[in-house]
C-alpha cells in the first residue's frame, strides 16, 4: 500500500482543522505536526484573514534593498 502524499497546502489545512476541532492544546497540536508555535500562529492568523490563499508560501525576498554604499 503506497504512502498518501499531501501537498504543502493540504498539510497546513489539516493542521488548521486539527487546531479548530481538537481538544488538544495549541502547543500539543504544533508538536504533533512538527512545527513551532510561532509558525502555527502565523498559519492560523493568515488562514483566518485570507482563507486558503493565506496558506501558500510567500516570498522571503526583501521589499527593498535600502541605500547602496558606493
Amino acid at each position: 500500500m503506497p504512502w498518501k502524499s499531501m501537498s504543502l497546502i493540504e498539510s497546513r489545512k489539516a493542521f488548521i482543522q486539527h487546531v479548530e476541532t481538537s481538544l488538544d492544546s495549541f502547543a500539543e497540536s504544533c508538536r504533533l505536526y512538527g512545527i513551532s508555535r510561532k509558525t502555527g500562529y502565523k498559519w492560523l492568523n493568515r488562514y483566518r484573514a485570507e482563507g486558503d490563499a493565506g496558506l501558500e508560501n510567500r516570498s522571503t525576498r526583501p521589499l527593498s534593498l535600502g541605500p547602496r554604499k558606493v
